[in-house]
């Protein structure tokens, strides 16, 4: 096998440092699209109404699932008013509706909800409406984190190790399959190889276990329910948790037939062929693998799914062939050191010639993943997705410098096998002097009579010439110090990745940001001035309304009156009502009190957001009077952030 040049090597090296850290700062190659989030209620957030709703009616951002106990509403009393669980309203994905007991009475009900998004992760909220008119109530709703739970925490364990298991097993079986066959027969390889199936499994049961209580907010006592786990196995993620287990065990027979095949080839000296048959059903089980992770998690939401979704299966495969092949040649270097026995170079060719092939991939995927999770430079420090990603980026470079250096282990040990095996020991013909006219020597004794000059050569062999003393050791012990580093930085990289999976996507909250800011300028008070005019001399003027916050809920609403000069006047009355035409309240009367000098009232409740219409009458005198008509836009309180 050819030495790859030290400059190609090199250029190669910056060229992917360049390429992964330029992808992993646009947005990484972590997870998610977005979780969904709630974009609308019936009742709205703090509404009043004057009779009771039939339902109670949620929209959310994308497609959700719920349990029976997803939506509840709750009386000022605390107790449950919603006698059915949650459907879908009119088919709509997006959407959960709860019908209401009848005959409610007044006061202030609280909404809660807990959902499953698109991409697999809970979120929860809460809200509230009055029927009638505010009042006390005595409904408390959780408001942490879903992963601070005990429950959530060992959900994100769990995760993590089947993120291991599967990097463990896909790369220990592609460096067998491809780089040295013969390491599948030495036991520190077999032992990996079930470490990471049986680390698969384990964490596979355990989150199909803990998936319910994940879902509904249980805490780990009920993870052995099983109507809850009938449940889950019917959703997607459950699902794809139990197809996981099944081609698991479909692995277990392939690694069985494979291992039967190898047995008795300890020394790993002599490779052996799987053949294609048996690497084609690997690779298809591999890629069945990443599958049940991109199917039914981040991939599987938001936009592009039809190609999001084998980018990221490709990008999970390409990151176990990547970290798993690290540590199995870091394992096979140590074994065979250890034993002073050398790993074949053409081997270590093999596996960097696969590790840049992943890497390629991992940064291709990663732009792609980056496009759909971040959208913008900011995002990178101004939200806790694109922090984190900043320090995955940072252990890449780290990563990528000491593969720099392991590079440069591998071209030496390409370099001094090269001329090894293209040397040969070739006898030196040895020339001997004889007497002209002497009887010939006789072909047997090795003698040549033709020789020119009268010399005679001898076929007897010398010593072959001297080598360089080259210990491909000493090579070797580097390259497992500093692939021993690689692989423990892959593991930080894998516990971050981790991290990024639960953690709020930069674009959504981006959005969630924007909203917050566009809401936080908004006037603090709503006014509006209408001119009047009765006809006759000092009975012209404005009068001016001002709402204050000027949101749905309650309000402070004074009115003043300036005459034509545009000095205060006092009038004998004013009379304010507000409609909302569009969707049928109203006239709702303000009930303006004087506060000698202008006209007020301090808790007039507006229950919808929208165009309101002022119908304004103003009395000058005791028989004349005026009434003008004015609008002013309510704005929606601010929405709440789900958990």
């Amino acid at each position: 096998m050819r030495p790859v040049p030290r400059p190609a090597r090199t250029s190669l090296t910056v060229l992917a440092l360049l390429a992964a850290v330029c992808a992993l700062l646009v947005g990484g190659a972590g997870s998610a699209f977005a979780h969904a989030g709630l974009s609308g209620s019936d009742p709205a957030d703090s509404t009043v109404l004057k009779e009771a709703p039939r339902h109670v009616t949620l929209t959310f951002t994308e497609s959700v699932t719920f349990s029976e106990d997803s939506l509840r509403v709750l009386s000022p009393e605390n107790r449950r008013v919603n006698p059915a669980p949650a459907q879908y309203a009119d088919g709509k994905s997006n959407t959960a509706r709860v019908q209401l007991s009848d005959e409610l009475p007044q006061g202030t009900y609280t909404v809660a909800w807990r959902v499953v998004s698109a991409d697999g992760h809970p979120i929860s909220g809460a809200f509230v409406f009055s029927i009638g008119k505010p009042s006390e109530t005595a409904a408390v709703v959780p408001d942490g984190s879903l992963d601070d739970s005990a429950v959530g925490r060992l959900y994100a364990f769990f995760r993590y190790l089947a993120y291991s298991g599967l990097a463990l097993l896909v790369g220990a079986a592609a460096f067998v399959a491809v780089c040295l066959p013969g390491a599948g027969g030495e036991r520190p390889v077999r032992r990996l190889l079930a470490a990471g199936w049986a680390v698969l499994v384990v964490s596979t049961v355990a989150l199909l276990l803990l998936r319910g209580p994940y879902e509904t907010g249980g805490g780990p006592t009920s993870v052995f329910g099983l109507s809850q786990l009938g449940r889950t196995v019917v959703g997607r993620p459950g699902a794809a948790l139990v197809v996981r287990l099944v081609l698991l065990a479909a692995t277990a027979v392939l690694l069985g037939r494979c291992a039967v095949r190898l047995r008795g080839r300890d020394d790993g000296d002599e490779p052996r062929d799987l053949g294609r048959r048996d690497r084609g059903v690997g690779a298809a089980f591999a890629l069945g693998l990443a599958f049940t992770w991109a199917a039914a998690e981040h991939a599987s939401a938001g936009i592009q799914v039809p190609l999001a979704v084998p980018v990221a299966v490709l990008h999970l495969v390409a990151m176990g062939v990547w970290l798993g092949g690290l540590i199995t040649l870091a394992i096979v270097l140590r074994s065979r050191g250890a034993a002073g026995r050398t790993v074949p170079a053409d081997a270590v060719g093999r596996f960097s010639t696969m590790a840049f092939a992943a890497v390629a991939v991992l940064v291709g995927t990663g732009v792609y993943q980056s496009w759909r999770q971040v959208g913008s430079w900011e995002g990178l420090t101004t939200t806790s997705y694109g922090r984190t990603l900043l320090v995955k980026v940072a252990v890449v470079v780290a990563v990528l410098w000491v593969a720099s250096f392991s590079r440069r282990w591998t071209g030496r040990l390409l370099h001094e096998a090269a001329p090894a095996a293209g040397t040969r020991t070739v006898p030196e013909p040895e020339r001997v002097k004889v007497t002209v006219g002497a009887p010939d020597v006789p072909a047997a004794a090795g003698g040549a009579p033709d020789a020119p000059g009268g010399e005679v050569v001898r076929g007897a062999a010398g010593p072959p010439p001297p080598e360089a003393d080259v210990d491909p050791r000493a090579h070797q012990r580097g390259l497992r110090r500093t692939v021993a580093v690689e692989a423990a930085l892959g593991v930080v990289i894998l516990a971050v990745s981790t991290l990024l999976t639960g953690t709020q996507p930069s674009r959504a909250a981006g959005e969630s940001a924007a909203a917050a800011v566009a809401a936080a300028q908004e006037p603090q008070a709503k006014v509006a001035t209408v001119p009047f005019d009765m006809g006759k001399a000092g009975h012209q003027g404005a009068v001016q309304i001002t709402l204050a916050p000027g949101r749905v809920g309650e309000n402070t609403v004074e009115a003043v009156v300036f005459s034509a000069d545009g000095g205060l006047a006092t009038v004998p009355e004013i009379r304010l009502t507000l409609t909302q035409e569009a969707l049928g309240i109203g006239p709702i009367d303000a009930r303006l009190k004087n506060q000698k000098g202008f006209w007020a009232v301090y808790d007039l409740q507006l229950p919808m957001p929208g165009e309101w219409t002022l119908n304004i009458t103003v009395r000058t005198s005791e028989i004349d009077q005026v009434t003008v008509r004015g609008s002013v836009h309510i704005a929606p309180l601010p929405r709440r952030p789900a958990a």
